[in-house]
Formats: C-alpha cells, structure tokens, sequence
C-alpha cells in the first residue's frame, strides 16, 4: 500500500515545483518593488533636495553645515563656500558639506 502512495507523491511533486519556482519568483519581484519604494525612492528624492539646496547658496545666506557650524556665507565658487562663523573668523567647506538653510537673523539671535 505504501508503494502507492510514493508513486501518488512522485507524479504530483514536478507540478507542486513549477508553482513553488513561480512563487518564489513572484516573491522576489514583489521584495524587490518593496524595496524600491521603501528605500531607494526615498534616498534619490532626499539626495536631488540636497542637491537643488546646495546649488541655491548665495551669499549673504546662513547655514548650518554637516558637522555642525553656523555661519554666514562669504563667497561662493563652483565647489566651495566661505562661511564666516565669527566676526573676522572664515572657513572654507565643501559645498557639498552644507545641511540645511536656516532663517536670516539666527546668528544674531544666538
């Protein structure tokens, strides 16, 4: 009686694999648009903002940048920026290197 049964299992085994490589295939794909939209979308939106601020600094502006300076913008150039962080004290950064704008008058205030 049990030689029935493994045939019975051996016939219906080829079927049951083509669907479980057809699932894991649309498994994979649905992993992968998850994946998407849940982290590369995002990373690309946040790095084109990060892009279109750090091309927008003009002088006159003030800024905070990445390690945490506050300063007033000097001079600019294609790859660089003056910041001037105290009365008389410049820094040049990267440009890259700029986090965030802040409201004009927040280095005074401080």
């Amino acid at each position: 009686m049990s030689f029935f049964i493994s045939d019975a299992l051996a016939e219906g085994g080829a079927a049951a694999g083509q669907q479980a490589d057809f699932t894991g295939l649309i498994f994979m794909i649905g992993l992968f648009i998850a994946f998407y939209f849940l982290l590369i979308r995002p990373q690309v939106k946040r790095a084109k903002e990060h892009k279109k601020l750090t091309e927008s600094v003009a002088k006159g502006d003030e800024v905070v940048t990445g390690g945490g300076l506050l300063g007033k913008v000097v001079e600019t150039n294609d790859s660089f920026v003056t910041l001037e962080i105290a009365e008389g004290v410049e820094v040049k950064i990267q440009r890259q290197s700029v986090a965030s704008l802040v409201p004009k008058g927040t280095i005074k205030a401080n």
